[in-house]
């Protein structure tokens, strides 16, 4: 049995009529009498009743139609596969990011993306901006939503947003922080922050940002995850630096969000890939992603 037998069969079963089958595959009818009849011995089955005014399918030739267009179906199915695996629309796509980006975004998008390529698997890797730089300049990564600097010269990169920083504190100091000017408060306070092999230049950025305030942070607690970091903040074991955006997605969490007056100061998000990935699914990503409002 060969493929062309179970196309004759299934355009027979479809039309009921050898002649309009015949010329709908482009054969003369002798022929496909004959595959027919061939595929009805090898099978050891009568699929259709023939006489001169009309053709049906057998009780057996309704069964074998419906697993044929199943198999067809089927067939179809890994055909489009395949051209997708060929476009770069399938397979996998890796996006690194950073703990202290709001990831209802990133869901949103994902949620798109799926739609679009319904055969790409996405993998999300949480991975400190250091490491993502290093992971996408090998390969090991397609794209990283990081903060800036990203000081690499082998990938491109795309502005996203400005988040604020802002001073974040327990609920249990906010009457405290009201009374007194900020830098003071800050100046009497244990510090809780990323620790600096972990996030060396966000590390830098705290003591730049107190140093402008006029005093050096006394960093008693350091963790690798910004929830962490919220979470001894919750605790009373003292304050952090963090940036705005990450007031909502921690909006349970016992802390206030207090925001600089008298020095504005910002970090900026950015994606960051090879220019030299042409995926269709990194392009459409990126074209998304960067369309987004993030603030």
């Amino acid at each position: 049995m060969e493929l062309r037998h179970l196309l004759y069969f299934k355009t027979v079963a479809e039309e009921l009529h050898f002649t309009k089958a015949a010329t709908k595959l482009f054969i003369s009818q002798p022929p496909l009498s004959r595959q027919i009849k061939q595929l009805e011995e090898e099978l050891g089955v009568q699929l259709f009743v023939r006489n001169n005014k009309r053709v049906a399918l057998t009780n057996a030739g309704k069964y074998f139609k419906s697993e044929v267009d199943a198999m067809f179906d089927k067939l179809e199915e890994s055909k489009e596969v395949v051209r997708k695996i060929n476009g770069g629309v399938s397979g996998e796509l890796k996006i690194g990011y950073i703990s202290s980006v709001y990831q209802s975004h990133l869901a949103e998008i994902l949620k798109l993306m799926h739609q679009e390529f319904p055969y790409l698997k996405t993998s999300l890797f949480e991975v400190p901006t250091l490491t993502q730089i290093k992971a996408l300049e090998q390969g090991n990564l397609d794209v990283g939503i990081l903060r800036a600097p990203v000081l690499s010269e082998k990938l491109k990169v795309e502005s996203l947003f400005f988040d604020p920083f802002v001073v974040v504190i327990p609920l249990t100091d906010q009457k405290n922080d009201r009374q007194q000017k900020l830098a003071d408060f800050l100046k009497k306070s244990p510090f809780i922050f990323f620790n600096k092999d972990f996030a060396p230049q966000y590390n830098q950025k705290l003591i730049e940002i107190c140093q402008r305030m006029g005093f050096s942070p006394d960093i008693t607690h350091e963790a690798n995850n910004v929830h962490s970091i919220l979470q001894l903040v919750e605790a009373g074991l003292g304050v952090s630096i963090l940036p705005l955006s990450l007031k909502k997605q921690y909006a349970h969490l016992k802390v206030s969000f207090v925001e600089f007056d008298a020095i504005p100061v910002h970090t900026e998000v950015l994606l960051a890939y090879k220019e030299s990935n042409k995926s269709p699914a990194l392009t459409w990503f990126i074209k998304h992603y960067t369309q987004l409002k993030m603030n």
